[in-house]
């Protein structure tokens, strides 16, 4: 059951679909929660989840950031701790924080980075990171020598993403407050970037459907011609 509020503020039908600039006027207008709402963007894609050739995995920085605060953990040895700070890294991850991440499952922070040779450490608390998307990997540039280039990049608002077991990603392009042509060139360089991780083994059509959408909004679905290669 949706809530009274939701169902006086939907827009549209499930049914309709609308060019990317209606688009986001709709949700805007439908962002009246008392906070800043986070504008995400949700694709079905047309790949094989199973299948490790048709995974999608990649990095983007929006042209105009995602209006979200990162808390920063970086794993690194001791040389590389005054340049992981001086990045602006919120946390040090040590040998001790790593254990305690393990012992407790609690995390603080919002991604994590790491030298190469801390890795081997982190391993033991990869099952605890990796379902949540926060395990450093080379693949999303979260591992690496130059640490404080990595550090201030995720501080500048580069997102990661990568597709789900249902063949969905899901990806911030900003805030409620952002202009409308704000959204827009964030929403594009999105789908472009969605566009150049098609896997080559991916079948008939790729970018099924994508959904704007605010926190607490309804969703709003793009017209196939936004999408298309």
């Amino acid at each position: 059951m949706r809530s009274e509020r939701y169902n006086k503020l939907k827009p549209v039908t499930a049914k309709q679909t609308f060019s990317l600039a209606k688009a986001i006027d709709a949700i805007k207008a439908t962002a009246k929660a008392k906070f800043n709402e986070t504008v995400e963007i949700h694709f079905n894609l047309g790949i094989d989840p199973k299948q490790g050739d048709q995974q999608i995995r990649g990095t983007i920085t929006l042209p105009h950031g995602s209006g979200k605060t990162k808390k920063v953990m970086a794993f690194v040895d001791p040389a590389n701790e005054a340049a992981a700070k001086a990045a602006g890294a919120d946390f040090i991850g040590t040998e001790e924080t790593i254990a305690e991440i393990v012992q407790t499952g609690k995390i603080n922070f919002d991604v994590a980075v790491a030298t190469p040779m801390m890795m081997v450490k982190l391993a033991k608390a990869a099952k605890i990171l990796g379902p949540r998307g926060l395990m450093p990997n080379p693949k999303t540039d979260t591992v690496g020598t130059n640490i404080a280039k990595i550090i201030e990049e995720q501080k500048g608002g580069k997102l990661s993403f990568k597709n789900d077991n249902t063949a969905n990603v899901h990806l911030i392009v900003g805030k409620a407050s952002f202009t409308v042509d704000q959204l827009i060139a964030n929403t594009l360089a999105v789908i472009e970037a969605i566009k150049k991780n098609k896997p080559a083994s991916a079948k008939g059509i790729y970018i099924k459907s994508a959904t704007l959408t605010t926190t607490m909004g309804p969703g709003v679905r793009l017209d196939s011609a936004v999408l298309a290669d």
